[in-house]
């Protein structure tokens, strides 16, 4: 396996990751530029360009995108998330240079059509109606409001109808120019590719693209909250935020560690608790993810009305007894084998691999080695998954959230709240 990196002229960085057994190329552009980027009056811009870089260039129609990558078997997609946009793409061996032309089609030259623009709009905005019907998507989009009030990191990525339908294609022009910058921009790649072949294709097509630094995003401060929603369902979802490391730092792997013994799967406390030995509830789990200033650690549950009282308490009560006892050694190891199965999985996966490289330099300039993060996983020790489990269960500005009881929930979320406190 060969892993070769290369700046261009203009900052932009191309990295690749030979694969001699694979087939096929999996390749992408992904840009240090997501929603915590927009400004205030940008609220889901990041989303909507990316569905509009598929809807026509200055050399394709938005159906000559299509054809000419199914033409050779290929298939193209998009993401928008806080803190990166991605375009990838995957096609046979020796199809690279047509993946890469048509990335950089849709990156540098969109047409950004009045028209089409207005179409994609509903698309989106169906998009958006779609979530609103699906209540743990609000549950999810309420906590991270209450964690992260009136902040670009607290908002859905997708926006709202408002702002999606107030964007004009100059607004769109402009924050492609303001943020698509080399600087801010890595072509990643991993399979049936060669390193020269790829640095050739990247700087035929990006290598003109003009210098430029783009915008940071406002530091993220997590302030914590209840929130509630009014609409009724016949679940009910509790979800509760705890701040917790930037994936930057060192603690995020106790983070991760304690998630998996917490709620990771059917051996986990919760899973067993709740819903094993009680019965309380169908779903319940844990999860971390992490920005690069910061992060939150969330509990999910979703049960019946009645059952929400005895269910918050069982998690309050784990949280509590994580915090004042170290896991047993079969606990961590357990943790610990999950995490390192999902990151050695990934190097298995063409475009897991292009992802994971790209998102490694945009967050910590670097690559890592595969040893290097399993030697992370394994230094964390049962005192450190004791202690960030103490952080949690005594923060001091918990978020929470609560979906599905009418004109309760915001009540329920707020006695919730006062429980974490006692």
């Amino acid at each position: 396996m060969t892993i070769e990196r290369t700046i261009l002229d203009n900052g932009l960085t191309v990295v690749s990751h030979t694969m001699p057994h694979l087939r096929t190329v999996s390749a992408g552009v992904w840009v240090a530029s997501g929603s915590r980027h927009e400004r205030k009056n940008e609220h889901g811009i990041s989303h909507l360009l990316e569905h509009m870089a598929f809807k026509g260039t200055a050399r394709r129609s938005a159906q000559q995108i299509a054809e000419e990558i199914e033409q050779v078997g290929g298939d193209l997609n998009a993401a928008t998330s806080l803190e990166l946009t991605a375009y990838y793409v995957r096609v046979l061996e020796g199809d690279d240079g047509l993946a890469i032309d048509i990335l950089s089609d849709i990156l540098t030259a969109p047409s950004l059509n009045a028209e089409e623009l207005e179409r994609e709009k509903e698309v989106v905005l169906q998009e958006i109606a779609g979530f609103d019907d699906v209540p743990d998507e609000i549950a999810y989009d309420l906590v991270q409001d209450a964690a992260f009030t009136a902040q670009s990191v607290g908002r859905p990525v997708i926006g709202t109808p408002k702002s999606v339908s107030s964007f004009t294609s100059e607004d769109l022009l402009a924050i492609l120019k303001r943020q698509y910058v080399p600087s801010r921009m890595v072509v990643s790649a991993a399979g049936a590719i060669r390193h020269d072949d790829l640095v050739r294709h990247a700087r035929d097509k990006f290598g003109d693209l003009p210098v430029g630094k783009g915008e940071d995003g406002a530091p993220a401060r997590f302030v914590g909250g209840v929130r509630g929603s009014r609409r009724r369902f016949g679940q009910s979802h509790m979800l509760l935020g705890f701040e917790s490391p930037s994936y930057r730092d060192p603690r995020f792997y106790a983070c991760q560690v304690f998630s998996g013994i917490l709620g990771g799967g059917m051996s986990s406390r919760l899973f067993q608790e709740a819903r094993e030995k009680r019965g309380l509830c169908y779903s319940i789990y844990s999860s971390a993810w992490g920005l690069m200033d910061g992060g939150m650690f969330n509990v999910h549950a979703a049960t019946s009305d009645g059952q929400l009282a005895e269910l918050r308490t069982v998690i309050i009560d784990e949280l509590n007894r994580a915090a004042g006892e170290r896991p047993v050694e079969r606990e961590l190891e357990r943790a610990k084998a999950g995490l390192k199965a999902g990151l050695l999985m990934g190097l298995e996966s063409s475009s897991s691999r292009a992802e994971q490289m790209a998102r490694q330099i945009i967050g910590f300039g670097r690559l890592f080695d595969a040893n290097e993060l399993i030697e992370n996983v394994e230094a964390v020790t049962a005192e450190d998954v004791r202690k960030f489990a103490e952080s949690v269960a005594r923060s001091e500005n918990p978020a929470v959230a609560v979906v599905g009881c009418g004109k309760a929930s915001t009540d329920i979320a707020r006695r919730t709240l006062e429980q974490l406190a006692a």
